[in-house]
């Protein structure tokens, strides 16, 4: 059984930076793309960013571009999604995902339980 473990979230200001983490754990993971999404109340879980298991550039929400960046290390069976220049939008439950790495969530199949991060002005 394949289990995805969120840590890193936090509370922080307008600015500043974040760096998320997801271990993945289990035997019978099947290298499966990895994505972050993010929740807030009252709203469907938007996309964030997606690396392919493989390796190279990762896929971004507008919103995100030029901000986040998500990376991983095949060696420690984790992913990171460093955030940097934080806003107040960005407040929500952060979830890692396996699955196919793209925009929607429906076609992902593994989720760790979320990490909240709070960003005030």
């Amino acid at each position: 059984q394949v289990q995805l473990v969120e840590s890193g979230g936090g509370s922080v200001q307008t600015g500043d930076s974040l760096i998320l983490s997801c271990v993945i754990s289990g035997t019978s993971y099947g290298g499966y793309a990895m994505g972050w999404f993010r929740q807030v109340p009252g709203i469907e879980r938007q996309f964030v960013a997606s690396i392919s298991w493989i390796g190279g550039a990762g896929m971004y929400a507008e919103f995100v571009k030029g901000r986040f960046n998500i990376s991983k290390d095949n060696a420690k069976n984790t992913v990171y999604l460093q955030m940097n220049n934080l806003r107040p939008e960005d407040t929500g439950v952060y979830y890692c995902a396996g699955g196919s790495g793209s925009f929607y969530a429906y076609e992902y199949k593994l989720w760790g339980q979320g990490t909240q991060v709070t960003v005030s002005s």
